[in-house]
């Protein structure tokens, strides 16, 4: 997970109300952190949303799209100050939130990091543990744990 997430892409306590600030926060923050246009973030993701909320259950959720211009995959994990209604499938409400943009071309690739993003976010103790940091240092150590990443 190291090598798309940096520990500038934490975000501990996120303020949002509601899927669509957290989806516009999220793509703000990646836009500062990728150099691409946070609008154009934003666009992929509804656009994602539109076929399917990215809500996998147990407060969870994994928004992803492709851009043409993104150089390689990016992630970015935002523990939420409150949970929001995300859509999800199980309807309960998010506040652990991961964001992976990958190049239009990424194919395997892309698909490969969303299924290790999941399995690792499937770990229930580790979201408890997730949800108990105090700051976005002690959640970038936990991410990039190496027994959760061999988990993963």
């Amino acid at each position: 997970m190291l090598e798309i997430l940096s520990p500038e892409g934490i975000i501990a306590g996120m303020r949002a109300t509601s899927k669509k600030q957290v989806l516009q926060e999220l793509a703000r923050v990646a836009g500062q952190l990728t150099g691409e246009n946070d609008r154009s973030i934003f666009e992929v993701l509804l656009d994602r949303e539109r076929l399917g909320s990215t809500g996998v259950g147990r407060g969870v959720a994994i928004p992803h799209g492709k851009l043409s211009s993104l150089r390689g995959i990016f992630g970015l994990f935002a523990r939420l100050q409150r949970p929001v209604d995300f859509e999800s499938i199980d309807d309960q409400p998010v506040d652990l939130v991961f964001l992976l943009l990958a190049p239009e071309a990424s194919g395997a690739e892309h698909l490969k990091a969303l299924a290790k993003v999941s399995r690792l976010l499937r770990d229930e103790g580790l979201c408890e543990k997730l949800r108990g940091c105090d700051s976005a240092d002690a959640i970038y150590a936990l991410l990039s744990d190496d027994a959760a990443m061999n988990a993963a």
